[in-house]
């Protein structure tokens, strides 16, 4: 069994150190893929072109946000800014920012590896509590937490976004170290983490609501008329499981949602905006104060004035779900969509932008079809998540 564990230990870290060693060959030819100018990679709020655009007009004096390039944070800028003039003799300038996104993306690989390896403790500990326990089996693949932290760390599109000159690495980081921190039951930790990433891309606002539910019931929590289910059985043979009915009555107290901690997680909250803005403040108070970085950022952000193309619509959610939409077979139409996507979305782009031969419309399209996989992904999702517990209903009431 040691050998065992030792073994995928062991394959988890070699395909993730080929993966940071593939990112930095990639990043050291960078320069001529010409991936900042992607509009499918980079965005006006991402753009690292735009972010030294911002650092050089703040070294001239001027506001950072003068005209329309920078929309970033100012902090961003400060930390990021200096990179965008040092170099190292022989190596291309851009190879710093390459560097830090890789180290930003493998950060983030470890924090997924190890929110999965909470939620399979969680779930064997479940198990038990509700005398499932022989359905976990110690298998010769590796743990969930490893093969989602592979899968992000080899997914075409990080690798894109991490040597594509943009800041996008760093918003996953902070957005992926809130949900460990929920995941963990660390409120501090994941309320800095929504707290920074929202100040930087806004986007990240709506996790308060899954980051919240994850502090107050936990990870992999089943619903509760399972463990009163269970109880009310434990309760007709008291003398054959005890051990099981103080299992059973530990996960149903844990399976409660915990009001503390969502309050100190808001507390938190509140801390960590005020220390953001406090910082902002000090960056910008000769550029115009808060209220300019406001409109530069959010604003600028929800007003949509930047009409340049991008992989983003506007688009409306649709109302119900389908019933092809729950078919397992769904799931390849997904991926060969994401694949043909990747590959027209450039090439209409060219056509309409460059060759002149086509139109907005010819772009358009993938975008909106881009949008609407990510709307199906959803269904996908819950499905799956009621039938995993519908299933431990079924076994549970067998056993």
């Amino acid at each position: 069994m040691p050998n065992r564990r030792e073994s995928k230990k062991l394959g988890f870290w070699k395909f993730a150190s080929a993966s940071l060693i593939f990112r930095l060959i990639l990043a050291c030819f960078s320069g001529n893929l010409n991936l900042s100018s992607r509009p499918e990679v980079s965005t006006p709020v991402t753009s690292l072109r735009r972010l030294a655009e911002g650092y050089w007009l703040k070294q001239l004096s001027v506001s950072p946000y003068q005209g329309s390039m920078y929309h970033g944070s100012p902090l961003l800028l400060r930390i990021l800014g200096p990179l965008t003039v040092k170099r190292i003799d022989g190596l291309p300038n851009h190879l710093l920012f390459s560097l830090v996104f890789v180290i930003a993306d493998f950060i983030s690989a470890i924090l997924i590896r190890a929110t999965g390896r909470m939620l399979e403790s969680s779930h064997v500990h479940k198990l038990k509590s509700l005398g499932l326990e022989k359905l976990f089996q110690d298998k010769d693949i590796l743990p969930s937490g490893d093969i989602a932290a592979l899968v992000y760390l080899w997914n075409p599109f990080t690798m894109v976004t991490c040597v594509g000159f943009n800041t996008s690495p760093i918003d996953n980081m902070f957005v992926i170290l809130s949900l460990y921190g929920a995941s963990a039951g660390l409120p501090p930790l994941a309320a800095f983490g929504w707290v920074v990433a929202t100040h930087l891309s806004l986007y990240p606002v709506v996790l308060v609501v899954p980051v919240i539910f994850l502090l107050g019931y936990g990870l992999d929590a089943p619903p509760r008329k399972l463990f009163l289910l269970s109880n009310s059985q434990v309760d007709e043979k008291p003398t054959e499981h005890g051990v099981h009915k103080t299992l059973l009555i530990k996960a149903t107290e844990t399976s409660s949602f915990r009001w503390r901690r969502v309050i100190f997680f808001i507390f938190w909250a509140c801390i960590w905006i005020t220390y953001v803005l406090f910082l902002c403040a000090g960056s910008v108070r000769e550029y115009g104060g808060l209220g300019e970085m406001f409109n530069r950022t959010y604003g600028f952000i929800l007003t949509v004035k930047d009409l340049s193309p991008n992989i983003g619509v506007m688009w409306y959610f649709f109302a119900e779900v389908f019933d092809f939409f729950r078919k397992m077979k769904f799931s390849f139409f997904l991926f060969c969509g994401y694949v043909g996507i990747s590959l027209l979305s450039p090439v209409m782009h060219n056509l309409w932008i460059w060759r002149g031969t086509g139109n907005a419309n010819f772009y358009f399209a993938t975008a909106m079809a881009y949008a609407c996989f990510q709307v199906f992904d959803e269904p996908i999702i819950i499905f799956h998540n009621v039938h995993r517990i519908s299933g431990l209903m079924v076994l549970f009431v067998q056993h």
